[in-house]
């Protein structure tokens, strides 16, 4: 059984990936050639030429105007991925054309379709508003994870690994003290973890960053919009800085909007998208290549363990038990949400099941 969630979107490219040459990438196990037109909408269809199979991403494939043509035998497609021409006939079969997907450019993101094309419903699409907004400066990247995307779901969501991992870039002591409280909405997929401490460390990611001397208020606020998006809100001030106001401006606070988007490529490999936006510095370009530098570094760092962790899941019998703690509250119900929209991709049955509570339900997790 398929461990990927369909009827879904996933982010398949950041929107400067895609220009007038053609691009690929897989996304759930399905290989995907993306491309901009001359009016330069983003277009997406199936990576393989229905004749032999040829990649059409491979040279000598080639654009012409708005139309691809296979490098292998010349066949033909239009942006709808219908094929328009083969070689040695005048005829072109009806059945000559490419799957294509429902594609929508957001967000800085080019999001994919995964599932039924006439379920693509852009309002389904989970907003990271901050990464092309006027207001933030924004750096990003992209590094490939050589495991299955569910350890990068639990990777993020618990964030006491900062202290352990990160140790001298992101994680101080409180990271791991701190107890966190879980809130969970089944119905649209999204869960929530909190951690707020009072009086922390500054760690050098923020001290360098912001100009911070001395102990900080610290906050980490995670929403999961299963199953791709991940948003970290993190509230950064000087320990007495006064709380946000009613009216939700906090302008004695620096802030810093984290954004990974989970794809699955395969079963055991992942596109790790991540962007840092922050509304402090915007013109700084010495604090823009730091975070840059630095986020990465921490990236990488995840990616080196999440690579083992994905050798020794991958080795293990099925069913191997492991133990969670209250630190796991969000990355279990993360857990939970993914197999209910497995199910719900691969069983009719399970799609018209009644529907979960629409009140969230809040777990407070108790420090030990």
């Amino acid at each position: 059984m398929t461990s990927f969630a369909r009827d879904q979107w996933y982010v398949a490219a950041y929107g400067t990936e895609v220009g007038r040459e053609l691009f690929t990438r897989t996304v759930c196990g399905e290989s995907i050639l993306f491309w901009r037109t001359g009016a330069g909408e983003v277009t997406a269809m199936a990576d393989r030429c229905v004749h032999r199979r040829f990649p059409l991403s491979e040279k000598p494939s080639r654009l012409d105007g708005d139309r691809v043509v296979c490098g292998y035998h010349g066949f033909t497609y239009g942006a709808d991925g219908v094929c328009v021409g083969v070689p040695g006939q005048r005829r072109v079969p009806r059945t000559a054309r490419l799957t294509s997907y429902p594609v929508e450019e957001r967000d800085s993101f080019v999001w994919v379709w995964i599932g039924e094309r006439e379920k693509a419903d852009t309002a389904l699409i989970p907003r990271a508003p901050w990464l092309d907004s006027p207001h933030y400066t924004t750096v990003y990247g992209m590094e490939p994870l050589a495991a299955r995307y569910g350890l990068l779901v639990d990777n993020l969501l618990d964030l006491s690994h900062e202290t352990y991992l990160h140790g001298g870039y992101i994680g101080t002591p409180e990271v791991a003290e701190t107890p966190i409280t879980t809130e969970v909405d089944e119905r649209a997929g999204i869960v929530r973890v909190s951690r707020h401490m009072d009086d922390a460390e500054c760690p050098p990611f923020y001290s360098t960053s912001t100009g911070i001397q001395g102990r900080i208020t610290r906050w980490q606020d995670i929403e999961y919009h299963a199953p791709c998006l991940y948003l970290l809100h993190s509230r950064i001030a000087p320990v007495g800085t006064p709380p946000p106001r009613p009216d939700g401006t906090d302008p004695d606070a620096f802030h810093v909007e984290v954004v990974y988007a989970i794809t699955p490529e395969t079963e055991h490999s992942t596109h790790d998208f991540w962007a840092v936006a922050r509304d402090f510095a915007l013109d700084d370009t010495g604090v823009s290549d730091f975070l840059r530098e630095n986020n990465r570094t921490v990236v990488l760092q995840d990616v080196v363990a999440l690579d083992t962790l994905e050798k020794i899941v991958a080795t293990e019998p099925e069913g191997t038990q492991e133990l969670s703690i209250n630190i796991d509250t969000g990355g279990l119900a993360a857990r939970r949400i993914l197999k209910r929209l497995i199910a719900q991709g691969i069983s009719a049955s399970a799609a018209t099941a009644p529907a979960a509570p629409a009140a969230p339900a809040v777990v407070a997790a108790v420090a030990p």
